[in-house]
């Protein structure tokens, strides 16, 4: 099988591209740097003898996903698995934040997403065959006060997600949202989180662990997958508790002890 990854360089991505590629699927690998794919190609060929492709693209760009299905098709691959894993974060107060980088986030959050899932699912759905993973976060079933564009753009995934995988049902095409916690990667750190209750308090969980519990959530065909019991208990306490108590439970979380306003 072909399996299009985007974001695959590093953190949940790159432990997908190894579950898969253990598997002995050939990859599609999608990210910015083309220094880290170059890396990324050499290890896994070498290491799992399988094909992959990389492709370097800025997505937070106009028509980016558009671009990446493009260049796919002029090489003849049909894509048989598509994960949406690209994402990233900025922290402070929405107003106090260079807004091209919140216009940024969500070209790669949302628009991205929406437009490789469009393109490649209706192909899928052509040869009733395929599956889609998007990442989402327990984030998406809460507001997030000095994160409001990355909750709101997950929430975004979460509703997209659910109502294409009732869209595709009897197509022979799956779509599962994946919705971790907290989680080891570079992304506290790049959206200057260290110092916030979410990484410090609450359990963290890893990369690998994460890619684990997507991985057969997606070969199950399940539609939502929130990894770990911690963050089960969260989402379930979001949905029987009150729209103020939720904000002001996130506001805290988000505060922490860090009064910087850092962006990635």
């Amino acid at each position: 099988m072909n399996v299009l990854i985007t974001g695959g360089t590093s953190g949940i991505g790159l432990a997908l591209a190894e579950i898969f590629a253990k598997e002995k699927n050939n990859l599609i690998i999608v990210s910015r740097t083309k220094n880290d794919l170059e890396k990324i190609k050499e290890f896994l060929e070498e290491k799992y003898k399988i094909n992959v492709i990389i492709i370097s693209k800025d997505l937070c760009q106009e028509n980016a996903g558009k671009e990446v299905y493009d260049e796919i098709k002029k090489q003849s691959i049909n894509i048989d698995i598509l994960i949406n894993n690209a994402g990233f974060a900025t922290y402070g107060n929405y107003i106090d934040l260079e807004y091209q980088k919140q216009k940024d986030l969500a070209g790669v959050n949302i628009i991205a997403l929406m437009e490789l899932s469009y393109f490649f699912g209706k192909d899928m759905v052509k040869r009733r065959k395929g599956r889609i993973l998007n990442m989402a976060s327990i984030a998406a079933f809460q507001p997030g006060p000095f994160m409001a564009m990355y909750y709101s753009s997950k929430a975004f995934v979460l509703s997209f997600s659910q109502a294409l995988a009732k869209e595709f049902e009897n197509t022979g095409v799956t779509v599962t949202v994946l919705c971790p916690g907290p989680t080891k990667t570079n992304f506290e750190q790049s959206a200057g989180m260290k110092k916030s209750f979410m990484f410090n308090k609450l359990k963290v969980d890893t990369s690998q662990m994460v890619a684990e519990e997507g991985y057969k959530a997606l070969m199950k065909g399940k539609v939502i997958c929130v990894t770990g019991i911690q963050n089960k208990i969260i989402t379930f306490l979001t949905r029987i508790t009150s729209k103020k108590l939720n904000r002001n439970i996130a506001y805290k979380i988000n505060k922490g002890k860090s009064t910087e306003n850092r962006v990635i």
